[in-house]
């Protein structure tokens, strides 16, 4: 009987692992997927890799997680009536009466304090990057989701920020055409979100996301036209006119297949919803981008 009892209690929680549980998955680490973008400027500085620079590359990825994070509180906690009644957002932790959200708003301010001042710590540029983000982010949760046209750039342009403070932390200088094909994909990856929202909703489109009332399928179609014929053309000319080994235009099949594959899924699956789990969980598109990476990494180590 004792030792069933003690059985019993090596398997339940305390109070205290449960609310740690909830506070990281409040987080949201599914959604840090997005943050990988930090990684971009080391992969294409291998030749000047070092240990110092993986670590600072770490750290900004980190930071920029869990000031998304923090994002992610302070929605949850203004929406928690709405979420309440949402069929999925309902399981939320503070929505669904799991976690105290006066405990989840302490911990969110404390996590953005502690990382601010850790991205200053290591460099200004990338703190006010990091701070911009936040308070960029804030804006579009709050006001700017709602305003078409503007909601999507407003995305698009949290990538680029990505793209630029994981630069910043190594000391890498970032060229005009990598933001601007950052930029590009970003909006590519956003729209189609919008698109796939639009298809799921088209009998109650303002139910979920107000914005979708001014959008239509035929405008997000000659959007998406528009960003995918920039996206490819920008990125073969960052491979000839960066200032880069040329040998990066070997790569550009990978990216005009990647870009042409996600446009299938979206289109004729109806897929896109949630472009992180899209580009992990669909295998052309993920060995696409592992043989990406794998291309540049070579193509750099051998040729610059």
């Amino acid at each position: 009987m004792g030792a069933t009892s003690n059985s019993v209690e090596v398997k339940v929680k305390s109070p205290a692992q449960n609310v740690v549980l909830l506070l990281i998955r409040q987080l949201r680490p599914h959604q840090w997927t997005k943050n990988l973008l930090v990684f971009a400027a080391l992969l294409f500085s291998l030749n000047k890799v070092s240990v110092n620079v993986v670590g600072k590359s770490v750290i900004a990825f980190f930071l920029f997680c869990f000031v998304s994070g923090c994002v992610y509180i302070l929605n949850d906690f203004a929406d928690i009536k709405n979420d309440r009644n949402h069929p999925e957002k309902r399981h939320r932790p503070m929505a669904s009466g799991a976690l105290n959200p006066s405990l989840a708003i302490v911990f969110g301010a404390i996590l953005l304090i502690g990382s601010l001042l850790t991205a200053f710590y290591f460099d200004r540029l990338f703190g006010a990057v990091l701070a911009f983000y936040f308070v960029l982010n804030v804006a579009y949760s709050f006001k700017l989701k709602h305003v078409v046209i503007l909601d999507v750039m407003i995305i698009s342009a949290g990538f680029v920020l990505r793209a630029i403070g994981g630069s910043l932390i190594i000391g890498t200088p970032f060229t005009p055409w990598f933001l601007l094909c950052t930029m590009l994909l970003a909006l590519f990856l956003a729209i189609s979100k919008r698109r796939h929202e639009l298809h799921l909703l088209q009998t109650e489109k303002g139910a979920h996301r107000k914005v979708l009332e001014s959008y239509s399928p035929e405008l997000l179609n000659q959007l998406n036209t528009i960003v995918t014929s920039a996206t490819i053309i920008s990125y073969s000319l960052f491979t000839f006119t960066s200032g880069r080994t040329v040998q990066l235009m070997w790569t550009i099949p990978f990216v005009i297949f990647g870009i042409f594959r996600y446009l299938y899924l979206i289109t004729i699956t109806n897929k896109g919803g949630s472009p992180e789990k899209v580009l992990l969980e669909d295998k052309p598109i993920f060995v696409t981008i592992m043989l990406y990476v794998i291309a540049v990494a070579g193509i750099i180590h051998f040729f610059e």
